[in-house]
């Protein structure tokens, strides 16, 4: 198995890893973060102490303001030279800016806890961190370079050569394990905190929320054309179609010709009245679940007993989504299960929307094989829902879902 640290490369293959790049790479992490721990030091300070002594003419303010960001650049040249000992990438805590333009930007930023977090590590790096490379540095290879050349000064100091052979090949141990080490503390102040993936998580499920509304009330605009147009439309036809037959000689060749017409017209208006009810059903919008779930099993090939007993009517959301459950769990019954009855059942407790569908099928429900469960569960997802299923072979199978109502 191929190692993704430094780390792990060390502590799996402690022989192997000598022959790796990952000493090298840990030599160019440590050797990098010394120089430019260096820069960023001299010039933050050069920075600061110029903006103090100018802060009476004013052009010190801006000084100071760009060492207070100056975390900002620092850490991300961070996160770019930790993919040296640990090529996973380091998330950006930063929000987009609220408002555009470079005010909107500085507004952002200067709020954003990231930003003063970043600026301590910053600091830490220019008093503690780089400075620590350093003396590993030293430590590891200068230290035992020194020793085994002290013989040229003093002929008679030639232990020291052994102790400077016996400490040479430990170099890279020691080198890879603090550049290991930094390079977790790094992360771990570096990476976004649980406040600032609750507010992406909060506007991901906002998003998530908005796009679900979007295309219910696109299902609701679908049926409402069809109900409204193309299915009055052959209502119409049907009605002119009758008319006409009335007119028509009896037996004659005409009428029957009408007669067949008139039954294919009505059959395009079944099917078109079925296909707008699973777009979206009328009694859904009109009188709410407990009702289209009542309209859904009457049309079902199952015998189905319904238990639904709601105080009121449920956000549009909550009420498609628990449909659409129930659809979709009455279709698996009818086509994969070989279920010969089924149970739906809902309650309203807390502000929450439990409803369950159980059949007397074969079991076995994985939603891997393309059952329909997967699409459902992101379905009750969107709506910030749980889905469960217990589905044994040879049956039962329930289906639990759970749908908060605020």
């Amino acid at each position: 198995m191929s190692s993704r640290t430094a780390w792990q490369a060390l502590a799996q293959h402690p022989l192997g890893f000598l022959a790796s790049a990952w000493p090298w790479r840990a030599l160019a992490y440590l050797l990098s973060g010394v120089v430019f721990g260096a820069i960023a030091m001299v010039t933050l300070l050069t920075m600061a102490l110029a903006g103090l002594v100018s802060l009476i003419v004013g052009v010190g303010a801006v000084l100071l303001l760009a060492v207070a960001l100056s975390g900002i650049v620092v850490t991300r040249i961070e996160r770019r030279r930790l993919r040296l000992v640990d090529p996973d990438p380091a998330p950006d805590p930063h929000r987009a800016p609220e408002r555009p333009g470079p005010r909107g930007w500085l507004e952002t930023r200067l709020r954003e806890p990231a930003t003063w977090r970043e600026l301590s590590f910053t600091a830490v790096s220019m008093t503690a961190l780089w400075w620590m490379d350093l003396l590993v540095l030293a430590f590891a290879l200068a230290l035992p370079v020194l020793l085994m050349t002290s013989p040229m000064d003093d002929p008679s100091a030639w232990p020291w050569v052994v102790i400077g052979l016996c400490l040479l090949p430990a170099a890279p141990y020691t080198i890879t394990a603090w550049a290991g080490a930094r390079a977790a503390l790094t992360r771990l102040i570096l990476a976004p905190r649980d406040g600032e993936l609750g507010r992406e998580l909060t506007e991901v499920r906002a998003s998530r929320a908005r796009l679900v509304d979007a295309f219910d009330a696109e299902r609701r605009r679908i049926e409402r054309d069809l109900h409204d147009g193309a299915q009055q439309r052959l209502v119409s036809i049907n009605v002119m179609l009758g008319l006409a037959g009335l007119d028509a000689e009896p037996g004659s060749p005409v009428a029957r010709q009408l007669a067949l017409a008139q039954g294919e017209v009505t059959l395009a208006v079944d099917e078109l009245r079925e296909l707008s009810r699973g777009v979206h059903p009328k009694a859904l919008t009109d009188h709410g679940l407990a009702a289209a779930v009542g309209n859904l099993t009457t049309r079902s090939a199952l015998p189905v007993t319904v238990d639904i007993r709601l105080p009121y009517r449920l956000p549009a959301t909550v009420e498609s989504t628990g449909y659409f459950v129930v659809a979709e769990s009455l279709a698996n019954a009818t086509k994969h299960s070989r279920a010969t009855r089924a149970e739906v059942h809902a309650r309203l407790d807390a502000d929450v929307l439990t409803l369950s569908v159980r059949d007397d099928g074969v079991g076995g429900a994985d939603p891997a094989a393309g059952t329909g469960l997967v699409g459902l569960a992101d379905r009750v997802a969107a709506a910030d829902g749980r889905l469960r299923i217990s589905s044994p072979a040879g049956g039962p199978t329930l289906l639990r879902v759970e749908l908060p109502c605020r």
